[in-house]
Protein backbone atom coordinates (compact mmCIF):
# COMPACT_ATOMS: atom_id res chain seq x y z
CA UNK A 1 0.00 0.00 0.00
CA UNK A 2 1.48 3.40 -0.96
CA UNK A 3 2.15 5.93 1.78
CA UNK A 4 -0.19 8.90 2.10
CA UNK A 5 1.16 12.26 0.97
CA UNK A 6 0.02 15.75 1.81
CA UNK A 7 -2.36 17.11 4.38
CA UNK A 8 -6.00 16.10 4.81
CA UNK A 9 -8.07 18.15 7.25
CA UNK A 10 -10.25 16.27 9.75
CA UNK A 11 -11.63 19.08 11.92
CA UNK A 12 -11.01 22.78 12.41
CA UNK A 13 -11.92 25.10 15.25
CA UNK A 14 -13.31 28.18 13.53
CA UNK A 15 -14.78 29.47 16.77
CA UNK A 16 -11.29 29.76 18.30
CA UNK A 17 -10.25 32.36 15.71
CA UNK A 18 -13.36 34.36 16.60
CA UNK A 19 -13.03 34.08 20.39
CA UNK A 20 -9.24 34.42 20.73
CA UNK A 21 -6.42 36.58 19.43
CA UNK A 22 -3.94 34.04 18.03
CA UNK A 23 -0.34 34.89 18.91
CA UNK A 24 1.76 31.86 17.94
CA UNK A 25 1.00 28.47 16.37
CA UNK A 26 2.70 25.09 16.66
CA UNK A 27 2.26 21.73 14.96
CA UNK A 28 2.21 18.83 17.40
CA UNK A 29 1.93 15.09 17.06
CA UNK A 30 -0.76 13.42 19.13
CA UNK A 31 -0.73 10.07 20.94
CA UNK A 32 -3.80 8.09 19.85
CA UNK A 33 -5.11 4.58 20.27
CA UNK A 34 -6.01 2.43 17.26
CA UNK A 35 -9.76 3.03 17.41
CA UNK A 36 -9.20 6.80 17.66
CA UNK A 37 -7.18 6.77 14.45
CA UNK A 38 -9.92 4.77 12.71
CA UNK A 39 -12.59 7.20 13.92
CA UNK A 40 -10.47 10.12 12.66
CA UNK A 41 -10.02 8.46 9.28
CA UNK A 42 -13.81 8.44 9.05
CA UNK A 43 -13.56 12.23 9.47
CA UNK A 44 -15.25 12.51 12.84
CA UNK A 45 -13.94 14.86 15.54
CA UNK A 46 -14.81 18.10 17.32
CA UNK A 47 -12.35 20.67 18.65
CA UNK A 48 -14.94 23.19 19.89
CA UNK A 49 -14.38 22.89 23.66
CA UNK A 50 -10.79 21.71 23.44
CA UNK A 51 -7.78 23.16 25.21
CA UNK A 52 -4.26 22.09 26.12
CA UNK A 53 -2.82 22.00 29.61
CA UNK A 54 0.51 21.15 31.21
CA UNK A 55 0.68 18.21 33.59
CA UNK A 56 4.16 18.22 35.02
CA UNK A 57 6.38 19.04 32.06
CA UNK A 58 4.17 17.35 29.45
CA UNK A 59 1.40 18.94 27.39
CA UNK A 60 -2.01 17.23 27.16
CA UNK A 61 -4.96 17.97 24.90
CA UNK A 62 -8.22 17.90 26.84
CA UNK A 63 -11.94 18.03 25.98
CA UNK A 64 -11.44 17.17 22.30
CA UNK A 65 -14.25 14.87 21.22
CA UNK A 66 -13.29 11.91 19.03
CA UNK A 67 -16.40 9.69 18.94
CA UNK A 68 -16.14 5.96 19.51
CA UNK A 69 -15.31 3.87 16.46
CA UNK A 70 -18.55 2.24 15.29
CA UNK A 71 -16.95 -1.15 14.56
CA UNK A 72 -14.86 -1.10 17.75
CA UNK A 73 -15.04 -3.83 20.36
CA UNK A 74 -14.52 -3.81 24.13
CA UNK A 75 -11.22 -1.95 23.68
CA UNK A 76 -12.86 1.19 22.24
CA UNK A 77 -11.56 4.54 23.53
CA UNK A 78 -13.26 7.13 25.77
CA UNK A 79 -14.46 10.03 23.54
CA UNK A 80 -13.11 12.91 25.69
CA UNK A 81 -9.98 11.45 27.26
CA UNK A 82 -6.72 13.36 27.79
CA UNK A 83 -4.31 12.91 24.86
CA UNK A 84 -0.60 13.62 25.10
CA UNK A 85 0.89 16.07 22.60
CA UNK A 86 4.31 15.39 21.09
CA UNK A 87 6.56 18.43 20.80
CA UNK A 88 10.27 19.12 21.06
CA UNK A 89 11.50 20.09 24.53
CA UNK A 90 12.44 23.62 23.36
CA UNK A 91 8.92 24.14 21.98
CA UNK A 92 7.37 22.91 25.23
CA UNK A 93 9.51 25.33 27.24
CA UNK A 94 8.61 28.20 24.92
CA UNK A 95 4.89 27.43 25.25
CA UNK A 96 5.15 27.06 29.04
CA UNK A 97 6.98 30.38 29.31
CA UNK A 98 4.38 32.22 27.21
CA UNK A 99 1.37 30.73 28.99
CA UNK A 100 2.66 31.70 32.44
CA UNK A 101 1.63 35.25 31.60
CA UNK A 102 -1.96 35.93 32.62
CA UNK A 103 -4.77 35.71 30.12
CA UNK A 104 -3.05 33.26 27.78
CA UNK A 105 -4.26 29.79 26.95
CA UNK A 106 -3.48 27.00 24.48
CA UNK A 107 -6.27 26.15 22.03
CA UNK A 108 -6.38 23.60 19.20
CA UNK A 109 -7.03 25.14 15.78
CA UNK A 110 -7.02 22.13 13.45
CA UNK A 111 -6.75 18.35 13.50
CA UNK A 112 -5.39 16.73 10.34
CA UNK A 113 -3.39 13.90 8.84
CA UNK A 114 0.00 14.91 7.45
CA UNK A 115 1.75 12.17 5.46
CA UNK A 116 -0.38 9.57 7.25
CA UNK A 117 0.28 10.81 10.79
CA UNK A 118 -2.28 12.57 12.98
CA UNK A 119 -1.26 16.13 13.85
CA UNK A 120 -2.91 18.95 15.74
CA UNK A 121 -2.24 22.65 15.22
CA UNK A 122 -2.24 24.42 18.57
CA UNK A 123 -2.02 28.13 19.27
CA UNK A 124 -1.11 30.36 22.16
CA UNK A 125 -4.05 32.71 22.38
CA UNK A 126 -5.47 35.58 24.41
CA UNK A 127 -9.22 35.86 24.92
CA UNK A 128 -10.97 38.68 23.07
CA UNK A 129 -13.41 41.00 24.74
CA UNK A 130 -16.95 41.25 23.32
CA UNK A 131 -16.28 44.65 21.73
CA UNK A 132 -13.14 43.26 20.01
CA UNK A 133 -15.26 40.49 18.46
CA UNK A 134 -17.82 43.04 17.21
CA UNK A 135 -15.05 45.23 15.82
CA UNK A 136 -13.47 42.31 13.92
CA UNK A 137 -16.87 41.32 12.49
CA UNK A 138 -17.59 44.91 11.38
CA UNK A 139 -14.13 45.15 9.80
CA UNK A 140 -14.72 41.92 7.84
CA UNK A 141 -18.10 43.19 6.62
CA UNK A 142 -16.59 46.53 5.54
CA UNK A 143 -13.85 44.73 3.59
CA UNK A 144 -16.46 42.54 1.86
CA UNK A 145 -18.55 45.59 0.90
CA UNK A 146 -15.47 47.38 -0.42
CA UNK A 147 -14.55 44.34 -2.54
CA UNK A 148 -18.10 44.19 -3.92
CA UNK A 149 -18.01 47.88 -4.79
CA UNK A 150 -14.63 47.50 -6.52
CA UNK A 151 -15.78 44.50 -8.56
CA UNK A 152 -19.01 46.28 -9.51
CA UNK A 153 -17.02 49.32 -10.65
CA UNK A 154 -14.70 47.12 -12.71
CA UNK A 155 -17.66 45.40 -14.40
CA UNK A 156 -19.18 48.76 -15.48
CA UNK A 157 -16.10 49.73 -17.46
Amino acid sequence: MPKEKGRSLIASNRKARHDYLIEDTFEAGIVLSGTEVKALRMGRASLVDGFAMFTGDELYLENVHIPEYLNGTWNNHAPRRKRKLLLHRAELEKIAHKTRESGRTIVPLALYFKDGRAKVEIAIATGKKEYDKRHALRERQDNREAQRAMSAANRRR
